[in-house]
C-alpha cells in the first residue's frame, strides 16, 4: 500500500511541478524573483500538500523585514527546497552546491532566481561565490544556506561546513536560525518512499552579528549548530 501510494503521490507530484516551473519561469523572464516569490511560496506550499505534507511555521514573529539575514537551518529532505521557501516570509536567494546548476529545468531555474553556486573542492571560486553573496546581503537582500551541505543520512543534524560562518563574519549579518521537524520521517536520502505527515519549519531569534563578531569561525559554527538543535528539540 505504501509504495503505491509513494508512486501516485511521485506521480502527481512530477506532474504539478512542471507546470509550477512552467509558470515560475515565465514570471522570471518578466519581472524580478523579489516580486514573484509571493507566488513562488503559494505554488511550493501547494506542491507540498497534494503530495502529503500538511506545513506548520512556528516563530514568524522573529523576522524584521527591514533587516536581510543569513538564514540557516537543518538539510533533512529533497523536499527541504519546496518547505523552507513556503515558510519564509521574505524573498532571499539561496547559496547551493555548484552541482545543482547542472540539472535539467532546476538548474536554469535557480540561476535565473539568482541562486549563487558554491563549488566544493575549488577553493578560490568558493571564495569568489562568498563575497557575491556578502555584496547581495548588503544591498539588501537575505540570502539562506543549509550549512551541512547536504542532506542527513539519519535524520540527526550533521556536521556544518565552514563556508557559512566565513560568510557570516565577513558579511557582519546577522543570523536567522531555523529546524525543520518531520521532512527525514517523510522521505529521506535512502528512500523513494513517501509518508504523509505533518512537517514543522520552527524559526529561532535572530543571531545579531554583534554577539558574534569576535568569535572564530569555529566557535560561531558551533554556536549556530547548537541553537538549530536547541530550536528542533523544543
Amino acid at each position: 500500500m505504501k509504495i503505491f501510494l509513494s508512486a501516485l503521490l511521485w506521480t502527481i507530484g512530477l506532474l504539478y511541478f512542471a507546470l509550477a516551473a512552467l509558470l515560475i519561469a515565465v514570471g522570471l523572464l518578466i519581472v524580478s524573483s523579489k516580486k514573484i516569490y509571493p507566488f513562488l511560496r503559494f505554488l511550493f506550499r501547494v506542491q507540498l500538500m497534494i503530495m502529503g505534507v500538511s506545513l506548520k511555521v512556528i516563530g514568524l514573529e522573529n523576522f524584521d523585514h527591514r533587516k536581510s539575514y543569513i538564514i540557516m537551518g537543518n538539510h533533512q529532505s529533497l523536499f527541504d527546497i519546496f518547505a523552507i521557501p513556503a515558510a519564509v516570509p521574505m524573498h532571499f536567494i539561496a547559496v547551493e552546491a555548484a552541482s545543482h546548476f547542472s540539472f535539467p529545468i532546476w538548474g536554469w531555474l535557480i540561476r535565473k532566481w539568482g541562486n549563487i553556486p558554491l563549488p566544493r573542492k575549488d577553493l578560490p571560486k568558493a571564495i569568489e561565490s562568498i563575497n557575491k553573496a556578502r555584496k547581495v546581503i548588503a544591498s539588501g537582500t537575505s540570502i539562506g544556506i543549509l550549512p551541512e551541505g547536504t542532506r542527513t543520512l539519519t535524520g540527526e543534524i550533521g556536521k556544518f561546513k565552514k563556508g557559512p560562518f566565513h560568510l557570516a563574519l565577513a558579511a557582519r549579518a546577522g543570523i536567522l536560525p531555523f529546524a525543520l521537524c518531520g521532512l527525514f520521517e517523510y522521505n529521506n536520502k535512502l528512500s523513494w518512499t513517501l509518508n504523509p505527515s505533518t512537517v514543522y519549519v520552527k524559526f529561532g531569534k535572530p543571531i545579531p552579528y554583534e554577539s558574534f563578531k569576535n568569535n572564530s569561525v569555529e566557535e560561531l559554527k558551533n554556536k549556530v549548530y547548537n541553537t538549530i538543535i536547541e530550536i528542533q528539540n523544543n
